[in-house]
């Protein structure tokens, strides 16, 4: 076969979960299958270098490249609304095109598959940036009707799609994301985590956060409940909220302000990918008490490092993390400082969920999902 991947979130400046997530099935995927050609698409007007820059981490497995001379945004921008052929730009020789990131644009010779993460635009639309809702409420349903195969990371996301696109209901199927073990897993350099928490700006005990600041994560209520935890007590750990700045997050800075926890909660600038082991190795616990998830990756990133982690029971966590993880109401910060007193006190629990953490968490590889996928290529050919 000779497929496809539309690149866009394996060349933008900052990789998200959803690039991450591209990475894996396809870097994993072409180590298996490498009787296949694999190509990435992707936007860069000419003199330009940094996207071609920035996939070259992805490109050790043999996949190729393939850039068209015109500027990325200007054709989201126009073909959301005008027909504006995707093959004219990148030919039309693909058995199979990819589309990791919800939209499929016009005119994409071969068979289309598009990969929809979650539905939190449409179950809390509040906590969405307003570009990026206005593109799903005006492009989503276009793109599910153009692909052959809408992929999914979870159950749970597939009974969303379904609830608010029943007429797709037969074209879902489910690929659970994975974790890179070998970027991820038990590490005492003592060394190299001091390095990372200096550089940070991080000092003694933590607690961590990784991800994104952004209202759905929760962080107003599980800096709330860390306020409750510590109770003034200096002894205890700082509370680390490390990542990239998202949309709507001035409430969360000030929700620190407002409790008079400058000293104690940490925001970090943005974690390179080298840097985000050492980072979890080195926290007392991860917590991730988010209201909608559509997988992921981070707990499931944590428990593999051997770090014991709290999730929220809501969407797809308690589905990834199983028995192994402290769940809490996502809407109670009683409840999530109630579990955050407990994940760092009961060591018994402690020992158990760093056990129980690292084997879950060989059960979600990136061949595992590769090989989920790459059979659905071929069921749709």
């Amino acid at each position: 076969m000779k497929i496809a991947f539309d690149a866009v979130p394996l060349v933008s400046e900052k990789i998200t979960g959803i690039g991450w997530c591209e990475a894996g099935q396809t870097d994993a995927m072409a180590r298996l299958y490498p009787e296949n050609t694999y190509i990435y698409n992707f936007f860069e007007s000419r003199g330009q270098t940094e996207k071609t820059e920035r996939i070259q981490q992805f490109l050790k497995s043999g996949i190729e490249i393939n850039k068209a001379d015109f500027s990325g945004y200007l054709y989201r921008l126009v073909s959301n609304f005008l027909p504006v052929s995707y093959s004219r730009f990148f030919g039309g020789e693909y058995d199979i095109t990819h589309f990791f990131n919800y939209i499929v644009p016009p005119k994409v010779k071969g068979k289309i598959v598009v990969t929809v993460h979650d539905m939190v635009y449409k179950a809390f639309p509040e906590t969405v940036r307003a570009r990026t809702k206005y593109m799903l409420d005006t492009g989503l349903r276009k793109s599910m009707k153009r692909a052959d195969i809408i992929v999914t990371d979870s159950e749970f996301s597939k009974s969303e799609i379904i609830k608010y696109f029943p007429c797709y209901k037969d074209k879902i199927r489910v690929v659970p994301c994975g974790v890179d073990l070998k970027r991820f897993y038990p590490d005492n350099d003592i060394k190299r985590i001091e390095e990372v928490k200096k550089n940070l700006e991080i000092e003694g005990e933590y607690f961590l956060y990784l991800g994104t600041i952004e209202p759905r994560k929760n962080l107003q209520r599980l800096i709330e409940a860390y306020s409750r935890f510590i109770d003034n007590n200096d002894n205890l750990p700082k509370l680390v909220l490390a990542g990239g700045k998202g949309w709507l997050y001035n409430d969360i800075f000030e929700k620190v302000k407002k409790l008079n926890l400058d000293n104690k909660v940490i925001f970090t600038k943005y974690v390179p990918s080298g840097d985000m082991r050492y980072l979890m190795c080195g926290a007392s616990a991860f917590l991730f008490p988010s209201i909608y998830e559509g997988f992921g990756m981070p707990p499931l990133e944590a428990m593999a490092c051997g770090v014991p982690v709290l999730i929220s029971g809501e969407a797809s966590l308690p589905e990834v993390t199983g028995k192994s993880a402290v769940i809490v109401d996502a809407y109670s910060s009683d409840s999530i400082a109630q579990g955050i007193d407990k994940i760092y006190h009961d060591k018994n629990l402690r020992a158990r969920l760093i056990k129980e953490g690292i084997e879950r968490a060989k059960g979600f590889t990136w061949e595992k999902s590769a090989e989920i996928l790459y059979n659905i290529y071929r069921e749709i050919l």
